[in-house]
């Protein structure tokens, strides 16, 4: 077997599998670790794998995994104030929606404990994280899955929102402005929170601070029309005070 032609057989496998070990290629292919070393930094170059330690990965998961934590990572002290500050706003017993956002899954972990939930969700990380808990039912509503993200979303998504009613909703946004607009980049997340805001009696839109101010292409909705903004304590005064001004809610998580 020649070189290219190796180089293609380990793509194709690192594909199926996801990820290979250099000693599980060396017995697949019958040659030294040091020629399965070299065929790996050429793909690598090539960008078709990721080196990863003892192996290799397909470049597109390892991107997608690595893109995902660090948004789980950002601000994630302020995150977690927040989601302490929206679990208090849920009695046991309710139906709670969770947007797929990574604020939304801090909320998610501050949810454990309590009694007799139900949580509604488009997250694959939120239904992972609740699966376990006896006291909550989750139900992970039907869609695609995004590429860019670990979540559901598309017209089978938005028309079962259209059939539910939840207690409660918390949902994200990507920028919200002064006048208490809020946006995100995608027209497809924009329809389906803002299907999901339908279906809820309250609803609590949770963004950090660094989200304040700003603004995306799509504009989905407006505080005043919903329960409360939480976001952090870090968030800018005079931006605050305009928001209060125009009408909405805001609760500062300490």
């Amino acid at each position: 077997m020649n070189q290219k032609t190796r180089q293609n057989q380990i793509c194709e496998l690192v594909a199926r599998q996801g990820e290979c070990s250099i000693d599980e290629l060396v017995e697949r292919f019958g040659v030294s670790g040091m020629t399965i070393r070299r065929d790996l930094q050429a793909l690598a170059e090539q960008g078709k794998v990721i080196r990863t330690h003892g192996g290799a990965a397909m470049a597109e998961r390892v991107s997608f995994e690595f893109e995902f934590l660090t948004r789980v990572k950002e601000n994630q002290a302020a995150k977690e104030a927040i989601a302490t500050a929206a679990a208090a706003q849920v009695k046991d017993g309710e139906s709670v929606m969770l947007d797929s956002g990574t604020t939304t899954l801090a909320l998610a972990k501050q949810l454990r404990g309590k009694q007799g939930l139900t949580v509604v969700t488009t997250s694959l990380p939120i239904a992972a994280q609740l699966q376990y808990d006896r006291q909550i039912e989750v139900l992970l509503l039907g869609g695609y899955v995004r590429a860019s993200s670990p979540d559901l979303a598309g017209a089978l998504t938005e028309a079962n929102l259209e059939t539910l009613r939840a207690d409660v909703a918390f949902i994200g946004a990507g920028g919200i402005d002064r006048r208490g607009a809020l946006y995100q980049d995608s027209p497809e997340v924009a329809r389906m929170l803002t299907k999901m805001a339908a279906s809820a009696g309250r609803v609590f839109v949770v963004a950090d601070s660094s989200k304040l101010g700003k603004t995306a292409l799509w504009r989905f909705g407006r505080l005043q029309d919903w329960a409360a903004l939480i976001t952090d304590a870090a968030v800018d005064r005079s931006l605050l005070a305009s928001l209060r001004k125009a009408g909405s809610r805001v609760i500062k998580a300490n």
